[in-house]
């Protein structure tokens, strides 16, 4: 089914980026998707000339930071079965109507041409988000998404929450309810946080649940934390940006892993959130294991871990 955006009957001042009812937004976020509109998708930073030239400079000064593969890819399909680029990641954006590419642009932020306009961003959506968000983020991007016609993006889920904000072409997102077992169920969850990055599984059969938001330039979607989701571009080449925030609470993810290895020795675990004091002792335990292991991997490297 198709969503409809939030009310626009509180609108930013001119020149933000965001257009949306503040209130709404806020009572939503992280707990359901929804639409927006924004104003971004005229500018000229995010052209692909301007876009090519900041390929250029990520390669050469922060290459971990620019991700692109090649080849036709199934709505399922895992991650690590994606086919390998065939060019070099210039070739491929110069290529982008034939080369079945998809590319990411992480830390955009951090190139300084993008900084101010980045930055600006971020301080806009973290209000939307709520006046206390700030002390809640563990770590916070944004990242570009150029893609090449009619590819996929597999389904799957993030740790982050995003704002996903439509650029330049059209395509479609299908975004499902984390919390509908049919479609996530809890061992993938678990799976996920602990060992696993393509956990999830594509169920076609549950396809008509997801809410389906048609992108066009000028407006995007909220997308919570481990809501899955796939998305299917058009017949032309598509830009948008993403505006996400990976949150300091630990608690959550330490007990999904914890479950994970409870159910590997035998055992049912309880959900997460269906009893507070197991919650903190999985957390808890759960803590002190990936410290364990990080001061065991320090020694093997001859780290220096305690300053």
């Amino acid at each position: 089914m198709l969503d409809r955006p939030l009310s626009e009957t509180t609108r930013d001042a001119q020149g933000t980026w965001i257009a949306v009812d503040k209130e709404a937004a806020r009572a939503r976020f992280d707990r359901e998707s929804f639409e927006v509109s924004h104003r971004l998708s005229a500018h000229p930073l995010l052209k692909l000339p301007k876009l090519l030239e900041l390929a250029e400079r990520t390669i050469k000064s922060r290459p971990d930071d620019l991700y692109y593969d090649m080849g036709k890819v199934r709505t399922g399909q895992r991650w690590d079965e994606i086919p390998k680029a065939k060019f070099s990641a210039i070739q491929a954006l110069e290529q982008l109507e034939s080369s079945d590419a998809w590319f990411i642009f992480r830390h955009a932020q951090r190139d300084p041409e993008y900084k101010a306009l980045f930055e600006d961003g971020l301080r806009e959506i973290k209000a939307i988000a709520g006046e206390d968000v700030e002390s809640k983020i563990r770590q916070e991007d944004i990242i570009i998404f150029v893609t090449s016609p009619r590819r996929v993006t597999p389904y799957h889920i993030d740790r982050e929450c995003n704002f996903l904000l439509q650029i330049a072409g059209t395509k479609t997102i299908h975004i499902f309810d984390r919390d509908d077992k049919d479609v996530l169920p809890e061992e993938e969850v678990e799976r996920f946080w602990a060992v696993d990055n393509n956990a999830p599984v594509f169920r076609q059969n549950y396809q008509d649940r997801a809410k389906s938001y048609r992108l066009v330039p000028g407006n995007g979607v909220h997308i919570p934390v481990n809501f899955p989701h796939w998305i299917q571009n058009d017949d032309n080449i598509s830009v948008s940006l993403s505006v996400n925030f990976q949150f300091l609470d630990s608690m959550r993810a330490n007990v999904y892993r914890s479950n994970y290895f409870l159910r590997r020795l035998g055992v049912t675990p309880s959900v997460p959130g269906a009893h507070k004091m197991r919650d903190a002792a999985k957390s808890f335990a759960m803590t002190c294991a990936l410290a364990a292991r990080r001061v065991v991997r320090g020694h093997h490297r001859g780290d220096r871990i305690w300053n």
